[in-house]
């Protein structure tokens, strides 16, 4: 049995599966992969929950699934989020440093960034995050720590991440629902982020596209810091919906047809190939034009990448992604997608897989379980940032009281 004191849960819910890692910190804080599991996902539809009773008899069994291979009990979970309510953009916050030596201290920093989060949200949504850019000191830009420094303005950029606190809220009491703890909830294009990116990709510039069976999240990263995200409430099921209507099939033919026979790109070889449909006697029910079929896919993916593409040119970010794109997410399995997608963005593009992470087998190092990694080791982070405010707290109390000891014995 492992310490539980060690143990970070990341926990994803999305359209088409629920998935839980757990993970343990060892001593000098990295994590190490130690239970996986995973269920259908009925009840979700884009991202967000639909039909409380479902989702939670899928939580159970993926919960169940994780506690056995882990050895462990588990009490509390980062839980991912996405949806089409969730949204980011970037602001500024400015703080005039008061000081007579115009020395800036991190009471100053605790202000700027304060000013920076006091934003004007529509009445019925919440921040989920609010993550520091770079500050800004009399106008200098690219500053990290403006601590020590002097000024007499202060200024900070912040990427805001927010959305609907309802929606938020039926995720969270579901999950207590099942007598668990949310730690925190995360963006899960964050997470996947976290799972997939190195901080010299991160600082060259990346754009990560996480493909779902209902949503595509992405976020952009420039110089080590978060500049955009979004989420399109469309995914891999649309595909399949696409295949169903273009193709006059059922739908969970059309899954079937886009796993066996699916492409993100037009090839040469489907020309003129067919797929022959039979029933349950082995009697051909209709016969399926591959290049047909493979069209339609194409046009539906090309759509995502075009619509993120653009938002980023309008957001005047493409010239800053030196280290590429990065795919994940079950979508992303999809063969000729990353040609495709190099074809819209005209950059690299680089399949997912979780880096970084210990304990990763080959089963684990899949694109479809990067945000639930992600999650994972973001709790993680979490946990040894709080530890060390422990570590700085307990010294600074011990030092005050050695300090007061010693002004005692001198008198």
């Amino acid at each position: 049995m492992f310490d539980d004191s060690n143990i970070v849960v990341g926990l994803e819910i999305g359209t088409s599966k629920i998935c839980v890692v757990v993970g343990e910190q060892n001593a000098e804080g990295a994590l190490n992969i130690i239970g996986l599991g995973q269920s259908r996902s009925r009840g979700v539809r884009k991202g967000e929950i639909c039909n409380p009773e479902q989702v939670e008899e899928d939580l159970r069994v993926a919960i169940f699934e994780a506690e056995q291979m882990a050895d462990v009990e588990i009490r509390s979970v980062y839980l991912g989020v996405s949806g089409g309510h969730v949204r980011g953009f970037n602001n500024r916050g400015t703080h005039v440093v008061v000081s007579a030596e115009r020395e800036i201290t991190s009471d100053d920093v605790d202000d700027v960034i304060k000013n920076a989060k006091a934003i004007n949200l529509p009445a019925e949504n919440t921040v989920i995050h609010a993550v520091r850019q770079h500050f800004f000191v009399d106008g200098q830009d690219g500053v990290t720590n403006p601590v020590g420094m002097l000024g007499a303005r202060l200024e900070v950029d912040m990427h805001v991440i927010h959305g609907h606190a309802n929606r938020l809220q039926n995720a969270i009491r579901l999950v207590r629902g099942t007598q668990l703890e949310v730690d925190e909830i995360v963006f899960n294009g964050i997470a996947a982020s976290l799972a997939m990116l190195t901080p010299e990709q991160k600082e060259m510039g990346a754009l990560v596209i996480d493909i779902g069976g209902g949503t595509t999240e992405y976020v952009v990263y420039s110089d080590g810091a978060i500049r955009h995200t979004g989420v399109l409430a469309v995914g891999g099921d649309h595909v399949s919906n696409d295949l169903a209507y273009g193709l006059k099939v059922q739908l969970s033919r059309a899954e079937k047809l886009k796993i066996d026979h699916g492409s993100a790109l037009v090839t040469d070889e489907t020309k003129g190939q067919s797929i022959s449909i039979t029933n349950e006697l082995g009697l051909e029910l209709k016969r399926i034009n591959t290049e047909h079929l493979q069209r339609i896919m194409s046009l539906r993916l090309e759509e995502i990448f075009r619509l993120i593409a653009q938002e980023l040119e309008q957001a005047g970010l493409a010239d800053y992604l030196r280290a590429g794109v990065f795919l994940c997410g079950g979508g992303s399995r999809v063969p000729g997608l990353v040609k495709l997608a190099e074809n819209v963005f005209q950059m690299n593009v680089t399949p997912g897989h979780a880096g970084a992470v210990n304990g990763l087998t080959n089963t684990l190092d899949q694109p479809e379980f990067c945000a639930a990694i992600g999650l994972a080791k973001y709790g993680a982070l979490k946990s040894r940032k709080r530890a060390k405010q422990r570590i700085v707290h307990n010294f600074l109390f011990t030092t005050g009281i050695k300090n007061a000891f010693d002004r005692l014995l001198k008198r």
